[in-house]
């Protein structure tokens, strides 16, 4: 996924503000996903929520204003009711900012459910 980065992604001193990562791996995430014929918000309809369960981040460098940005995704495991994704974000060739990410499955009362064997099928025949 590509990402521009404008005036209000950064701080006053220029660069991506940290939390802003966060938002940008989310939205790599669902791309990931959609690309694969996985949209969350069908899921979701269908009862079947994600929640970040855990996020590891390292920040090895800032982005700045006018930078643009790939943010890779890759889908690490899969257990019955979790994704694992390793994520980074690059300017050229240089990473910036890499995580690890877990996202459980669950119901609208919260509760872990088991991901869909069919979202687990795209994902991995997909996987590239």
């Amino acid at each position: 996924m590509k990402k521009n980065i404008y005036y209000h992604d950064t701080d006053c001193g220029g660069v991506v503000y940290y939390a802003n990562y966060l938002k940008y791996l989310e939205e790599a995430r669902t791309e990931f996903m959609a690309e694969r014929g996985v949209i969350i918000k069908e899921l979701h309809r269908k009862g079947f929520l994600f929640a970040v369960k855990r996020v590891e981040i390292n920040y090895k460098s800032p982005a700045k204003y006018g930078d643009t940005l790939t943010i890779k995704t890759e889908l690490d495991k899969v257990k019955p009711a979790s994704f694992f994704f390793k994520q980074s974000v690059l300017r050229g060739e240089e990473t910036l900012v890499y995580a690890d990410t877990a996202l459980v499955c669950i119901n609208a009362e919260f509760k872990p459910q088991v991901i869909p064997l069919s979202v687990i099928k795209s994902l991995k025949r997909n996987v590239l």
